[in-house]
């Protein structure tokens, strides 16, 4: 029998730990949290000290059972939830349904499930941090009386099934607004004016861009202006006039916390937020690596921090100066600077080994394992490499009264950029172009002139990795938020996405509204932001829970009271369509469910006839010849099949390309892998295949 139980939220986590720690110890999970508030009350006694109402989850009698029968079986017990306030308050909980000791030494955390991590923090248990988890039953209890108050009214005045909440209320008018901000963009003219120069018997072309006329900046707003400047370029000879050359540094990106993992998965992997929570959590609590075990491959993924130890520091070091060489190394350390409202609480997301290369372990990992350990391995290993070195130049070329300017760079050493890039939001950035060795006074043959119209462009759309960003930025919420904030403002529909973007629905503009108009403060980005500086202050033992609660909900009562009197009932009216329902003969309206847009009879409950919104994929079936449809699983996984499903049982996974097969005349399939797409023919019967350039790459 063990003497020594311990306790962790996860089945994985527990297996991977078992595996470090002798036949001593016994591991359970307690898949979670074993206590929470009510579902189907608010659970919270408004009238004394707003004293919680915990009760045993439910389907939980089961799992709470065994813990209470090995802990009386064992001498010690240690609880090592993840090392942070959610932790924290699940081992609090622990501790009361298995009747601890108040004080008892019986709390372990460690920043990375490895062998030496988790045998150095069972020897140093310490007693249950309060203050933790004071800090996390106000934000609980203050997100409990925020839903359950304001989503009543919601239903009555709007609809049912409708929730509010204080960071997904936010994140909602955030997009809300940025949609009103495209509605009311007003495009401005401008235009560009590029001369196409080269030197005398040079291939390259020199790209000189108009900067101004008499010595000063000039913008060209309309055509008149852009005629006149080329009727006089016409007799003008281009000659160099300054040349300055230079060196320019540019420097790695910090490593990873969680919101900047989640922006670049998003960018380069093309991962929700959700599923990158979802991979990394699997790579912290342990993958079966083989020929060496089971272990946790990178450092807690739910931090606001990019702090580095000391020990991964000299390991990283001696990896960089072992792989590439000393000169691949900065003068000393790098040390990154945490955002002002960072509780630097953990370290960075770090592999937990820096030797074990992604490539190396690729067999062991599942594909998106790999992708998101390979983007968290390589961002931090170049984190510490030094900086790539530019030698730049930049060149004032005059042709008459009027002034072009030409710039390029060429990389003198790649640095940190040997193994890693960031990626970008916009994609629009223009790359600087290598310039020929020039010479002040030199005459550049003129090839071409390219007048070019432009208009500004309205402020793009967020995305879930600049939704982020914003979030973060504006310090609403905790590392732990984010996601499950997009996936519930997607789920309750306030949200939807087309392609990357985040676009508010009519229910979701019509519940901003009222929030912004009803209840000023919970979607007041200031009054968020401070509310979590505030539960930071309790984290800290500098201010008391209730304290807070009080303070917020003295005010939210009468606020409530207005709004009940005050917002009347709200029609959301249907979309209607030109499709018919094929059983009464109404026009279908498009209706919001669970999986998306649906059409439906708006004769319900007299008609009942709907079905699913389907895109016509613009190519007719190898088998049947009727139209090819992208439909969607219950998954959310697209995939093309026949409208004359299940008659006709044509499907594949992969994407329709516009050309035909030369063979049979079907469409042809993509599928794409890299800067290639694998084109074969969608008839089953025919093994044409090539392959073709990634038009996806383009097209974005």
């Amino acid at each position: 029998m063990a003497e020594k139980l311990v306790i962790v939220e996860s089945p994985a986590k527990a297996n991977t730990i078992g595996k470090f720690l002798g036949k001593d110890y016994k591991i359970v999970a307690s898949v979670g949290h074993v206590r929470d508030l009510p579902k189907s009350q608010i659970g919270i006694d408004l009238e004394n000290h707003f004293e919680p109402k915990y009760i045993t989850i439910r389907g939980k009698g089961d799992v709470i059972s065994k813990l209470k029968k090995e802990a009386k079986n064992a001498k010690k017990i240690y609880l090592a939830t993840d090392p942070d306030r959610e932790g924290e308050a699940i081992s609090w909980h622990l501790a009361y349904l298995l009747k601890l000791n108040e004080g008892e030494k019986c709390r372990v955390t460690f920043n990375e499930i490895t062998k030496n991590a988790v045998k150095n923090a069972i020897k140093a248990p310490r007693q249950i941090d309060m203050a933790l988890v004071d800090a996390q039953q106000a934000r609980r209890i203050l997100d409990r009386i925020v839903g359950y108050k304001i989503s009543p009214i919601l239903w009555r005045k709007v609809k049912k099934g409708l929730s509010a909440g204080r960071v997904q209320s936010v994140a909602s008018r955030l997009i809300c607004d940025r949609e009103e901000e495209i509605e009311i963009f007003v495009p401005d003219e401008y235009w560009t004016i590029t001369a196409i120069l080269n030197k005398t018997q040079n291939k390259s072309n020199i790209n000189a861009k108009f900067y101004g006329t008499d010595g000063k900046k000039l913008e060209l707003k309309n055509e008149e202006q852009v005629n006149k400047i080329l009727e006089e370029l016409k007799k003008e000879k281009f000659i160099v006039d300054k040349i300055k050359k230079s060196e320019k540094k540019k420097s790695p990106s910090a490593p990873f916390i969680t919101s900047t993992m989640q922006q670049e998965a998003s960018r380069k992997l093309g991962f929700s937020t959700k599923k990158t929570m979802i991979v990394a959590q699997q790579l912290y609590e342990g993958i079966e690596i083989k020929g060496v075990g089971t272990m946790g491959l990178v450092t807690y993924i739910r931090t606001d921090s990019t702090r580095v130890s000391d020990e991964a520091y000299k390991d990283t070091e001696s990896y960089i100066k072992g792989k590439y060489g000393e000169k691949f190394l900065p003068e000393a350390k790098r040390v990154y600077k945490n955002k002002s409202a960072s509780q630097d609480a953990h370290e960075c997301i770090r592999p937990t080994d820096v030797n074990i290369q992604p490539d190396d372990i690729k067999a062991s990992l599942s594909r998106e394992q790999y992708k998101l350990y390979k983007l968290v391995w390589g961002r931090f290993v170049s984190s510490q490499m030094a900086s790539a070195i530019y030698d730049t130049i930049s060149a004032d070329i005059f042709a008459g009264r009027h002034i072009f300017k030409a710039k390029g760079s060429t990389i003198k050493f790649q640095g940190f950029m040997v193994l890693y890039q960031e990626g970008k939001d916009d994609e629009s950035e223009e790359e600087e172009l290598v310039l020929p060795e020039l010479t002040e006074k030199e005459e550049l043959k003129q090839k071409g002139i390219d007048p070019k119209q432009h208009f500004t462009q309205p402020p793009p759309r967020y995305t879930e990795a600049t939704l982020v960003k914003a979030l973060e930025e504006r310090g609403i919420g905790r590392p732990s938020t984010y996601a499950p904030t997009i996936s519930t403002i997607l789920s309750r529909g306030y949200i939807v996405k087309e392609g990357k973007s985040l676009m508010p629905t009519e229910l979701g503009r019509i519940v901003t509204d009222i929030m912004k108009n009803y209840f000023h403060d919970i979607v007041d980005i200031e009054f968020t932001v401070q509310m979590e500086k505030k539960l930071d202050d309790i984290e800290e033992g500098d201010k008391k829970w209730e304290e807070i609660i009080e303070n917020f909900y003295t005010q939210f009562v009468d606020v409530l009271k207005d709004a009940e009197e005050k917002i009347g009932n709200v029609e959301i009216p249907d979309e209607v369509t030109d499709e018919i329902c094929e059983k009464c003969g109404r026009n279908m309206v498009i209706k919001m469910g669970r999986y998306g847009k649906f059409l439906a009879c708006p004769g319900f409950p007299e008609c009942r006839n709907a079905r699913p919104i389907l895109d016509d994929a613009g190519v007719l079936c190898p088998k049947c010849s009727g139209k090819v449809y992208i439909k969607k699983t219950k998954k959310g996984r697209q995939y093309l099949g026949c409208e004359n499903n299940p008659t006709c049982d044509f499907m594949t996974w992969d994407k329709p390309s516009k050309e035909k097969c030369p063979n049979c005349g079907n469409f042809l399939t993509k599928k794409y892998s890299g800067k290639k797409a694998q084109l074969k023919c969608s008839s089953e019967s025919c093994d044409f295949s090539k392959i073709g350039e990634n038009e996806e790459d383009k097209e974005q």
